[in-house]
């Protein structure tokens, strides 16, 4: 089964419907399309985070981003899968998604993906350890800057292959 551009929409099993029709229980097998793609009015917010304030995205950028994003994110989360399946374990976690994506060959992504997962989990220890000890006020607890630190890491890497293609 092909959609209206010619995509194969069967991926390991999974059979998607770009027709929207049906009762979308996904009791016949489908994936509906909107259950398959990140919500774009999220794709679109993150577009538009790395360009200047009076940049416009185009309604047919942002469908093309959340088309390649939801795919890229189906394609490593799908090798971390068959990674678990292979070692008979049921969860996929952080290092499994790592290893994904430097198989795959996104080695730079990798890497930076480490150094978050291993701060993210050095937080949450800390995090466990105040609780533990009755350390933080009700309401008071702390939020991760790391995602920014990692969104930001993952932008100088793309201006520097940028910028070593000109």
């Amino acid at each position: 089964m092909t959609d209206k551009i010619g995509i194969d929409s069967y991926r390991e099993g999974h059979k998607y419907d770009f027709g929207g029709g049906g009762d979308g229980s996904g009791e016949d097998g489908f994936i509906k399309e909107q259950d398959r793609l990140l919500p774009i009015a999220n794709v679109g917010r993150i577009m538009k985070q790395i360009l200047p304030p009076n940049a416009k995205v185009s309604k047919e950028a942002t469908e093309t981003m959340q088309e390649c994003v939801s795919e890229f994110i189906s394609f490593v989360t799908g090798e971390a899968s068959d990674k678990c399946h292979r070692e008979k374990r049921k969860t996929v976690n952080g290092d499994d998604i790592c290893w994904a994506l430097a198989t795959l060959g996104f080695d730079n992504y990798a890497e930076q993906l480490k150094r978050y997962l291993q701060r993210y989990r050095e937080q949450e220890g800390e995090r466990a350890n105040q609780h533990s000890a009755g350390n933080v006020p009700e309401g008071k607890e702390e939020t991760s800057t790391y995602r920014g630190e990692l969104h930001s890491s993952l932008s100088l890497g793309r201006f520097e292959r940028c910028k070593s293609i000109w």
